[in-house]
């Protein structure tokens, strides 16, 4: 699988699962972002390290991006999530505005970032683009249901 512009090349892992080739240097933790702040969606996220995945779509281009991912992966650093469950979709962006790379149509993915959130392979939340609250935060206020069931 590669994008049009040839610029990656993704693969699919034996288990049929999309692999992004690359990883996503936005999705290098904030070194200067602060746990104590958000101590209650470092729990919640924390609660369900082993039980979820994420799938997060971006580009290093990409300004909302750039802006957002590294207070994400920080949370996830803070809360112990396992760099196996954490899979990085580079995108590329068309002339035209589409977006283009691995899973792109499979998931929908027309804006990023975009952080599908998986359990057992079904997806239970999604972050797209913005949302009022940083993306840490809306994830675990989506997941806090889960949470309370393991």
């Amino acid at each position: 699988m590669t994008t049009s512009g040839g610029l990656w090349s993704g693969r699919i892992k034996p288990d049929g699962a999309l692999d992004g080739g690359m990883e996503l240097e936005t999705m290098e933790p904030n070194p200067v972002w602060t746990e104590e702040a958000y101590a209650d969606t470092v729990d919640t996220l924390a609660m369900l390290r082993y039980e979820v995945s994420y799938k997060v779509w971006g580009g290093d281009w990409c300004i909302d991006c750039r802006s957002q991912l590294p207070d994400f992966a920080a949370a996830l650093d803070a809360a112990g999530v396992p760099e196996s469950r954490i899979e990085h979709f580079p995108v590329e962006k068309e002339d035209d505005g589409s977006k283009t790379g691995p899973g792109v149509e499979e998931y929908g993915i027309d804006r990023i970032p975009t952080v599908v959130v998986e359990r057992n392979g079904e997806e239970i939340a999604r972050f797209v683009e913005e949302e009022p609250v940083p993306v840490a935060v809306y994830l675990a206020r989506e997941l806090e249901d889960v949470a309370a069931s393991v």
